[in-house]
């Protein structure tokens, strides 16, 4: 078999719209063919051809018309496009047959005929195109290595060529004929001396697009990616390369754009093999995926790479197996197993390897999300595996998705690099006043001391939770158990217990795990003191992430009395930042001391009204037994005096703490609340209760000791 630089078959075209550097740019369909083969050893010269072709839509613009003289008239009587390709064949075949060759090359004068207009017609018109339009050669690179002082490549023209080295014009003027000889010419002159020049830069087009993973050190270079928006949702890899089909990407170079709950958001970023590929693909801003246009912009190596870019040792292992079709599960239960997958996908759709072709999505903690991606051999399976679109696996109904390598990356790095909480914004800053009690957890760290303990039954007592616990009820640290109520005040069904080490909190986690509690299990996780404080703040933990407590909600709002003066006044610069502490510190009840000046507890106004408050604070979670009495510490003897210096309105003495009770019923009075209150000593006379009755029905009462309610 001869080589592919025995013959070349010089190759031209012409489309209903835009032509000449434009061509292919308005999605026109290809209206002219022209062709010519020529013999490089013989330096001889087949016959020239030339074929309308008859487009789906009958209309030419009025820029191609005067440019290649052809009406809507004569292509009516054309033949499609996928005829004249097979007439192409049959004409090419019999000349090399009579040359004595087999084998052939397409010639063309720049990219654009085959890249921009013959691969994504045959594309949207499901053509399946022989083997020769995947190669050809480009006539400026091969006159640009014969003389390359007739300037770059990117600004050669075919007349600039032939007035570059005389030759003389062509006489010819039917449309595409002209241009054919003067390729022909041009391709003799280098053939002959001084040139004697030899054919063998190829360019070629991808057959397919090859999937792979991306790592974070990989360089991208910039000027090689693009993005594309306004992709219908349920788009594939192959649907995009599909769209720019005839450009080459690069491997693994599809990234599907996801947004905060993970769904695709209808953007994806591409990366071709250089900048010439990038800048075709840009050329096809606005053109048509089925029914929907898609913008294309430049884009960076950084952004490709953060959606594309991977460091996990799984994930890679998991994409190792190339030409593998993957498809996305999402919406699984959480207890499911691969042999629970396996089956719902039936004997028809053989997952690649088993098991190994399975890979589940999972929280940092362990927790499945109800994801999983699946690797499948061949095409055929896969469509037998999307034919299970929404049937039932348990109890729920099961989505699936062709899916790319770059969206397995980007779901993984999703999960694995959040933490199982997320860092709440940092509150304003506040006016210093003096710190008051602060509970051990407070402090934070990331020292994963603590469990949480989630799927609780809404009557569980602590009680219930030292049983749950066992032996390891002497791992707990004092006080170290938190039940976490809702915005309602109620049981959530969630509590978090602080262990005396990491590693105690480990084996608690493991043996625990999916323990029975009554009647329902009970799963336990392994977690840091300021993922526990930052839930006790009023956090909702979700698949979402946390959602952060309201920041205005008047029923969560600590109260305020005209009684006591602004903070400005009273407290010195250097004191430390005071915040509400989210349970009350227990501490020994102490005698009354007699002072000069009352002692007051405190509750700094809120300067700018956006703090992240807690719901703990004000629906406080019961410490380690009920028996146990919590208070909060009166700020020092030298700031009260400070405070009672200030003139102001009367001030409320304080001897032990304020309590404040929600719930109470509308019609609450004073003598209600004094007959709740019955056989505690209250205030001396002269200071009798305050009652505060709102929207909230709130009242506060002014005991001799902190009451746990």
């Amino acid at each position: 078999m001869a080589s592919h630089s025995d013959t070349l078959v010089v190759f031209f075209g012409a489309t209903a719209g835009a032509n000449g550097g434009k061509l292919g740019s308005d999605e026109r369909e290809i209206i002219l063919l022209v062709w010519q083969i020529v013999d490089l050893h013989e330096k001889k010269v087949g016959k020239l051809h030339r074929r309308l072709v008859k487009p789906d839509l009958l209309e030419v613009t009025e820029e191609c018309k005067e440019e290649t003289g052809l009406a809507v008239d004569e292509l009516c009587n054309a033949e499609p496009l996928d005829r004249v390709l097979h007439q192409f064949q049959q004409c090419v075949a019999s000349e090399l047959k009579s040359m004595g060759r087999s084998s052939y090359t397409l010639c063309v004068t720049g990219p654009l005929l085959i890249r921009q207009a013959l691969h994504p017609e045959a594309s949207k018109k499901n053509l399946v195109l022989p083997d020769s339009f995947y190669s050809f050669v480009d006539l400026r690179v091969e006159f640009n290595r014969c003389c390359p002082n007739a300037g770059p490549v990117k600004e050669l023209t075919l007349p600039s060529m032939c007035d570059y080295v005389c030759i003389p014009p062509v006489a010819e003027q039917a449309a595409g004929v002209c241009e054919v000889k003067k390729m022909v010419l041009l391709i003799l002159h280098l053939l002959s001396d001084p040139y004697n020049h030899k054919f063998t830069s190829l360019e070629t087009v991808k057959h397919k697009f090859e999937s792979g993973a991306c790592s974070k050190t990989e360089p991208v270079d910039s000027e090689t990616v693009i993005r594309a928006r306004g992709l219908p949702w349920q788009s594939s890899d192959q649907d995009i390369a599909r769209f720019f089909k005839g450009l080459n990407i690069a491997k693994g170079g599809v990234a599907l754009c996801l947004n905060a709950q993970g769904r695709r958001n209808g953007e994806a970023l591409v990366r071709f093999v250089n900048s010439e590929h990038r800048d075709l693909a840009l050329e096809r801003h606005k053109h048509h995926m089925g029914s929907r246009y898609i913008e294309v912009y430049k884009a960076t190596g950084e952004e490709f790479l953060k959606i594309a870019g991977g460091t996990s040792n799984e994930v890679a292992q998991f994409l190792s197996k190339e030409n593998q079709v993957i498809i996305r599960m999402r919406g699984l239960p959480f207890t499911a197993t691969p042999e629970d997958v396996l089956g719902f996908l039936g004997p028809e759709s053989p997952v690649t390897d088993g098991s190994e072709g399975l890979l589940f999505v999972k929280y940092p903690d362990g927790r499945p999300t109800g994801d999983a991606f699946v690797l499948f051999s061949c095409e055929e399976y896969a469509l037998h595996a999307l034919k299970k679109h929404k049937q039932i696996l348990g109890k729920r109904y099961i989505e699936l998705f062709r899916s790319t390598a770059a969206e397995v990356q980007q779901v993984l790095n999703r999960y694995v690099s959040t933490p199982l909480i997320s860092t709440l914004p940092p509150p304003p800053a506040m006016v210093p006043v003096p710190v008051l009690a602060t509970p051990p957890f407070l402090a934070g760290g990331s020292t994963r001391d603590c469990i949480r303990l989630r799927g609780l039954p809404y009557t569980a007592a602590i009680e219930d939770i030292l049983e749950f616990m066992g032996e390891h009820t002497v791992d707990i640290k004092p006080h170290g158990v938190h039940m976490v109520l809702n915005q309602q005040g109620r049981p959530s069904g969630d509590a978090f217990i602080q262990m005396k080490s990491a590693d105690r909190a480990f084996m608690m986690a493991q043996k625990c795990h999916k323990k029975m509690m009554k009647d329902r299990y009970v799963e336990v996780f392994q977690c840091s003191a300021e993922e526990m404080s930052f839930v006790l703040m009023g956090g909702t933990l979700n698949r979402s992430g946390l959602s952060p407590p309201p920041c205005k909600l008047p029923c969560l709002s600590p109260p305020t009395y005209a009684a006591f003066p602004s903070p400005a006044a009273v407290l010195p610069g250097d004191a430390a930042l005071y915040q509400p502490p989210l349970l009350a510190t227990p501490r020994p009840a102490q005698p009354l001391a007699h002072s000069t000046a009352p002692t007051l507890a405190y509750y700094p106004p809120q300067a700018h009204g956006q703090l992240y408050m807690n719901y703990t604070a004000y629906y406080p979670s019961p410490p380690v037994s009920p028996s146990t009495v919590g208070y909060f510490a009166a700020p020092p003897g030298a700031v009260a005096a400070a405070v009672a210096a200030q003139p102001a309105a009367p001030i409320l003495p304080q001897p032990g703490a304020l309590v404040r009770m929600q719930g109470l019923p509308y019609n609450t009075g004073v003598k209600e609340i004094l007959s709740f209150f019955q056989g505690y000593q209250y205030a001396p006379e002269e200071y009798s209760p305050v009652l505060q009755l709102g929207d909230q029905a709130r009242a506060l009462a002014q005991p001799k000791e902190w009451l746990c309610l």
